[in-house]
């Protein structure tokens, strides 16, 4: 970078939803921000996120700050040698495969560090201080869908695979009302998500399904089913992770995703749960939200891409972590 600029990074949180995107200074500040619609296809997808970084980078040099790096949460199995898509879900339709690093390094001539979007949120959510003193974190991410990362002390656990964190997956006692990414009826995914919260609900009414913000707000309001919806998606969670937590026995569980920050209650009936199925041993474990909050997925890109510049950005390797 040139003389003189105020060394900065790009994070870039891509979801199925939105995109958000921040210009982060090297003390982990949010100085400008970026948020759209996530559109349709890889390459508009990326496309528009070199938009969103030479937008970024523009506003950057108005102060005198200079980006030097691009940090990116994507979804999907993240090829940790090449930045790629090694495989996805139809959350993001035709994701898999995509090159995502190579793309975005092209397009802007910067280096670029990518990972899975959850695992990214769990860089953020373990720099709050009440996370940060634990070797094994356990983070949990519940929104358009549901993801996890493992994080051993400090640094991302991939596995022989890159699919540590592949909460969607796990097999549960129930039956959703719309499919988990892959299919599959019977997987968390499938049952605790915001979609799936949503579309219970609207089940149980009869109705169309309304945004889960309008679950949760007619929840608040009183209404039954809507309680009911959350709650019962809220207590399966809890009893998943009271299996989970026992068998790959960490320090702590954070939580996270848009259904963790924006629906009331969620969490205390998670921990309540969580309390009841699990083994003494665990039965304790700290369950936190961590302050970062939405803010996490963009610390942890921002993190990300600064660890790239130090040459620290490599997960650890499940055999040998």
């Amino acid at each position: 970078m040139s003389a003189g600029g105020i060394p900065a990074v790009v994070a870039v949180d891509i979801g199925g939803t939105k995109i958000a995107a921040a210009l982060v200074d090297d003390a982990g500040r949010v100085r400008e921000r970026a948020r759209v619609a996530t559109p349709s296809g890889a390459p508009a997808i990326l496309g528009l996120v070199a938009q969103l970084i030479g937008g970024l980078r523009t506003r950057a040099a108005r102060y005198g700050a200079e980006v030097n790096a691009i940090g990116v949460g994507a979804p999907g199995v993240i090829d940790a040698g090449t930045g790629a898509v090694r495989s996805a879900t139809d959350i993001v339709p035709g994701w898999a495969g995509t090159p995502v690093r190579d793309q975005l390094a092209h397009h802007t001539g910067l280096p670029v560090a990518v990972a899975n979007d959850v695992r990214v949120a769990a860089l953020g959510a373990a720099l709050d201080p009440a996370v940060a003193g634990c070797p094994e974190v356990l983070h949990v991410s519940v929104g358009t869908g549901v993801g996890g990362a493992l994080l051993r002390h400090g640094r991302l656990v991939a596995g022989p695979h890159g699919s540590t964190g592949e909460l969607a997956h796990l097999l549960v006692p129930a039956t959703g009302v719309i499919p988990c990414g892959c299919g599959r009826y019977d997987h968390l995914e499938a049952v605790v998500s915001g979609p799936a919260i949503a579309a219970t609900y609207a089940r149980q009414r009869g109705a169309d399904v309304a945004p889960l913000t309008e679950v949760a707000a007619r929840a608040g309001a009183g209404d039954r089913e809507a309680g009911e919806a959350i709650r019962a998606a809220a207590e399966l969670l809890g009893r998943a992770l009271a299996g989970l937590v026992a068998a790959v026995d960490v320090d702590a569980v954070t939580l996270g995703g848009g259904v963790v920050d924006g629906t009331a209650g969620f969490v205390d009936t998670v921990r309540d749960a969580f309390r009841g199925e699990a083994l003494p041993p665990v039965r304790s474990l700290p369950l936190l939200v961590p302050q970062a909050g939405s803010d996490a997925p963009l610390l942890g890109a921002a993190r990300l891409a600064r660890e790239l510049l130090a040459g620290t950005a490599r997960p650890r390797n499940g055999r040998h972590g």
